[in-house]
């Protein structure tokens, strides 16, 4: 679609550009009654105003940041994060505003460096992107700017966040390996790590709990450190049937171990993931997983941060958004 300029708009209502470019920027020479009448053809027709003047004269620089840790894109260049920031820039963009993204370093994030867009005075509302660490998060909050979280929640903090529905999805889609005859079933990610990972951990728990099915500690596989750096699987000496793995990304690296340790996948091993990221259907065999509604998470991010930058003071809490099961090839029946 191309842009709308202020000649379409003063073709379209029979008038010099001109007078479309005076009523715009609010100059004499224009009636009110015209200007009201030029505003709303422009608004309907979708014309992009000047973000910069515009916001010189409100005091807005129609600008949103959006904050990410560096551990969650770094050296993956098809990263589900990066997927979600696009996201976020196209609902942007359908409301008039950008998307400003400042990737955070581990060590930035330790000694709590203000981003440099919120203490530049970059942008008027800043979307913070994937779990950081809580004191991080504070001083950010601190900064009394409007905030909104996106795939994370923290129960300390009174922030409207949009999570996706983690622990009923992989209560989901373990069930899913139950009915296909599964009774031993792992996890593979550290339950630590971020509130996703600890409520995908509890929809798997429950699931096998609600089963009869025994939850065994050593079935349960860390994929990170701590500090969310991806770290070396160590197996346990006796494997189960099934694997239901925190993300794409990892029960793809997790299939590959598992080769290098000469099973099969999934005729010795199943493996389920979750986000339906691209490489779920490069991995081999594709995998079956969650699939997220980045869109439906984005959209509702977006809402809630422009509701805030136009001071509405209502809170929307914690939105849970669903997903859906997406049946691929990384299951054996164990009927």
């Amino acid at each position: 679609m191309k842009n709308v300029t202020m000649k379409d708009i003063a073709s379209r209502l029979g008038i010099s550009t001109v007078t479309v470019s005076k009523a715009i920027s609010d100059k004499d020479g224009v009636s009110e009654e015209l200007k009201d009448k030029i505003k709303s053809v422009a608004e309907e027709m979708g014309y992009r105003y000047n973000s910069l003047a515009k916001g010189m004269k409100e005091g807005k620089s129609y600008n949103v940041g959006i904050i990410i840790a560096d551990r969650y894109i770094r050296d993956d260049g098809d990263a589900f994060y990066l997927k979600m920031y696009q996201s976020v820039v196209k609902a942007l963009s359908r409301v008039n505003y950008y998307g400003i993204m400042e990737i955070v370093s581990s060590e930035s994030e330790r000694k709590l460096v203000i981003p440099n867009i919120i203490s530049d005075n970059k942008v008027d509302g800043v979307i913070i992107l994937g779990q950081m660490a809580f004191e991080y998060v504070t001083i950010i909050k601190n900064c009394s700017i409007p905030l909104v979280f996106l795939d994370f929640y923290d129960e300390l903090l009174d922030i409207d966040a949009i999570i996706s529905d983690s622990f009923y999805g992989s209560y989901l889609i373990t069930n899913y390996l139950v009915s296909k005859g599964h009774k031993e079933i792992g996890f593979v990610g550290n339950i630590f790590s971020t509130s996703s990972i600890l409520d995908r951990y509890l929809g798997y728990y429950k699931a096998l709990i609600s089963s009869g099915l025994e939850v065994r500690e050593e079935w349960i596989i860390k994929d990170r450190s701590d500090d969310g750096l991806y770290i070396d699987f160590a197996m346990p000496d006796k494997m189960p049937t099934a694997f239901v793995c925190n993300n794409d990304k990892v029960a793809y690296l997790f299939i590959k171990k598992l080769k290098n340790l000469g099973y099969e996948i999934p005729k010795d091993i199943s493996i389920v993931g979750f986000d339906n990221d691209i490489i779920s259907s490069l991995s081999t065999p594709k995998l079956t997983t969650v699939e997220v509604d980045i869109a439906m998470m984005t959209e509702t991010a977006v809402d809630a941060m422009i509701r805030k930058i136009k001071g509405d003071k209502h809170s929307i809490g914690r939105k849970v958004i669903s997903g859906k099961l997406i049946i691929r090839d990384s299951v054996e029946s164990n009927l």
